[in-house]
């Protein structure tokens, strides 16, 4: 199957925009569904980098107010979202990407599909010389330290949500809250193990491609760019995560 991956990078922009940005191309995908559109959707990666925020997922142990109260007062936004997963931090030097696609184009499973974003990002750790791997906590790991939290949703098996991977975030601010609520463990960023500064766009180059590999789109193309980048899809790792 020939799938052509859409590219869009929104900047650095607040949680709420970046939501906005998700919810229309998802209604996109639900139209063409429901057969009330001429054009297809396309599947796109939005990438973005956000203002400091907290967000929790639906999954039991919600947060009190008092800690919202808490975490506001600290400078950053909080959003409760339909996404899964509990507490997260995105933050500049955070290279934030929403894929929304119709998994019927891939793979209608959502356990599939959080194991194949996984195996997305350690393709774009190993380019960078980083041994990250899975582990049964969702996300992508460094030893015992998060590289990576991940948290989606499906309607239909349109995904929304998708992953936050630190390049040169201010880590202060991972110390305000217990991350994905995993006690014992901590966090890391592309820079911390490499030892020199990489910013988010040093990283987009390679997730990218990387994500394009491992979901085998033989095309990517930069929204107002028709020129596509052929890809090949490698092998890849075996996935022992489940959502």
């Amino acid at each position: 199957m020939n799938r052509v991956l859409y590219v869009r990078n929104l900047g650095r922009v607040s949680y709420s925009d970046g939501l906005r940005a998700q919810e229309k191309l998802q209604r996109q995908h639900l139209d063409d569904l429901a057969g009330k559109t001429k054009e297809p959707a396309r599947d796109t990666l939005l990438l973005c980098e956000h203002q400091p925020v907290y967000t929790t997922g639906y999954r039991k142990g919600q947060l009190p107010s008092s800690e919202e109260d808490r975490l506001t007062k600290l400078g950053a936004e909080f959003h409760r979202t339909n996404r899964g997963g509990l507490i997260t931090y995105h933050g500049p030097g955070q290279l934030v990407v929403y894929p929304v696609l119709n998994l019927a184009h891939f793979r209608k499973s959502i356990k599939w599909y959080i194991c194949q974003l996984e195996k997305s990002v350690i393709r774009a750790c190993q380019s960078f010389g980083i041994q990250a791997q899975m582990s049964p906590d969702t996300g992508v790991w460094v030893g015992d330290r998060k590289i990576c939290a991940i948290g989606v949703h499906g309607s239909r098996f349109i995904t929304t949500h998708g992953f936050a991977l630190n390049c040169n975030p201010d880590m202060t601010w991972f110390r305000h809250i217990v991350p994905c609520g995993i006690v014992g463990k901590g966090v890391t960023s592309l820079s911390m193990e490499l030892g020199r500064n990489v910013k988010i766009q040093d990283a987009i180059p390679t997730m990218v491609a990387s994500f394009a590999e491992q979901f085998d789109c033989s095309e990517i193309r930069h929204e107002n760019q028709d020129v596509p980048t052929g890809r090949k899809s490698e092998g890849d790792a075996s996935c022992s995560t489940s959502a």
